[in-house]
């Protein structure tokens, strides 16, 4: 693993922060430490997100699989996919990742419009790599660059964008070359497949435009109402109301970024009501879904 500069601090957020959206610009990077007692709930966002295991060891849970992650590990979560950290009592208490997020728009403007260089996360909704040491020091190596939040020399502002854009370019083109190359995709860390999750995910694709209870969850899972409220939340960290809501509002944004009119998408995703739709949408964008086609 490349060594932090002696010379610089990296930027590191406490391991209990909660926040999952970029505060300002468009991309992010940043060190947490220790076990990860934020973010412990299901959640997603519209921008890529990157989970570089620098020491120790991590978990987590997209969808109806739990990966359990090690020093070296690479975890690419694509946009809108559900996730959360899954924390494991004292197993994680050396845990050090490196974490970037980072906009759609910022990776087409560093492509230049002469490559793709969001193409690594195209190989599924999250994909965990694992390079050759060698390899590992490389991407390492401009991930403490890019998380130093200070430099020896007084560099103006102007300039270390300028620089940090270059560690950005530099840093997607070695992952996608090596995304590549499919022998590097770490496969054996999935180490726990849910079924409940799985056929409730199941279930709300086959009914989303429909009203979908909570009762008729349980039945789908073959368990009874209490045991199934409990259980769920116990696997996904949110109820299984807020889960429903938010595969509504991903399919949701799926249709919006394929042109559908806003009028058509909200209840052809299951919302009976365009208010609660516009509601629900703006507290996890930010922003309104028409002004979310028109960036997309």
């Amino acid at each position: 693993m490349a060594r932090r500069a002696k010379d610089g601090r990296v930027r590191v957020i406490d391991a209990s922060e909660q926040r999952q959206y970029l505060q300002e610009g468009s991309y992010e990077v940043y060190e947490k430490i220790g076990p990860p007692t934020g973010a412990t709930e299901f959640h997603y966002h519209d921008f890529y997100e990157i989970i570089f295991i620098s020491e120790g060891q991590f978990a987590s849970q997209v969808g109806d699989v739990t990966h359990e992650l090690r020093k070296g590990d690479f975890l690419l979560i694509g946009r809108n996919t559900l996730h959360r950290y899954y924390p494991e009592e004292k197993k994680h208490d050396t845990s050090r990742r490196f974490i970037i997020w980072i906009r759609p728009e910022m990776l087409d403007e560093l492509s230049g419009g002469e490559t793709d260089l969001s193409a690594c996360f195209r190989e599924g909704s999250a994909v965990i790599y694992h390079f050759p040491l060698n390899y590992e020091d490389i991407l390492g190596g401009f991930l403490i660059k890019l998380a130093m939040s200070e430099l020896v020399d007084d560099v103006d502002p102007v300039m270390r964008r300028v620089m940090d854009r270059g560690y950005l370019a530099l840093f997607f083109s070695y992952l996608n070359v090596l995304c590549e190359r499919h022998s590097y995709i770490y496969a054996d860390s999935a180490v726990m497949e849910n079924t409940i999750v799985e056929e409730i995910d199941r279930y709300i694709e086959e009914h989303i435009e429909e009203p979908v209870t909570i009762d008729e969850l349980a039945g789908a899972a073959h368990l009874s109402k209490y045991y199934f409220v409990r259980r769920f939340k116990e696997l996904t960290g949110v109820t299984a109301h807020t889960y429903l809501i938010n595969k509504r509002l991903i399919r949701a944004c799926e249709l919006l970024k394929d042109g559908e009119e806003v009028m058509n998408v909200y209840s052809a995703v299951g919302f009976s009501d365009y208010s609660v739709f516009l509601r629900n949408f703006r507290k996890v964008y930010g922003v309104s879904p028409r002004e979310y086609a028109k960036e997309g």
